[in-house]
């Protein structure tokens, strides 16, 4: 069952992205991973503004939904104000449950391939300066760490130390 489809996220895909992303923020909590994600802290209508101004993908095996990502054009916020050199990954969620062994990286190279389709040569995305284990799968996954961003603002409303890292696409997309 390796055989993932990706596609841009639609009204009706709200529900399932919602649960992905809980689901992902249980499985942390589960391992320990805490202060990245909490269960309930972003609904539809989160995705719903992404949609707007940037990209949500979904993932899909056998018919169901096993991945997501949000693809974003800027992000002042954590990396401020740039050229439109690059694409930024944000929530990269996994149904750890059922998606096949290895999603997570297919996740990350069809957002790779997404960025270079439009003509960007970097990937860039953060991760809690305090998850080890997800900066060092970044790291394992091509992309370099290139800073800190101290502060940014949470959905909780808590600012937290962010890492930086970026990845440069080489011809054909990473």
């Amino acid at each position: 069952m390796n055989d993932l489809c990706f596609r841009p996220a639609q009204d009706a895909d709200l529900g399932a992205v919602v649960r992905l992303r809980d689901d992902a923020a249980r499985w942390m909590l589960a391992r320990g991973i805490t202060g990245q994600w909490n269960p309930g802290e972003l609904g539809e209508d989160h995705f719903r503004r992404i949609m707007e101004s940037g990209e949500v993908w979904l993932a899909e095996a056998g018919g169901r939904a096993v991945g997501a990502w949000e693809l974003w054009w800027e992000d002042e916020e954590a990396w401020g104000p740039q050229a439109p050199t690059a694409g930024y990954v944000h929530r990269l969620m996994v149904d750890h449950a059922s998606a096949p062994a290895g999603t997570g990286r297919q996740l990350l190279r069809a957002a790779e391939s997404r960025v270079a389709e439009v003509g960007r040569p970097l990937v860039r995305l953060d991760c809690l300066a305090t998850n080890i284990r997800l900066s060092a799968y970044y790291q394992d996954s091509g992309y370099r760490i290139v800073g800190r961003k101290e502060g940014k603002p949470q959905p909780d409303g808590t600012p937290k130390s962010y890492t930086l890292l970026e990845k440069r696409l080489g011809s054909a997309g990473g």
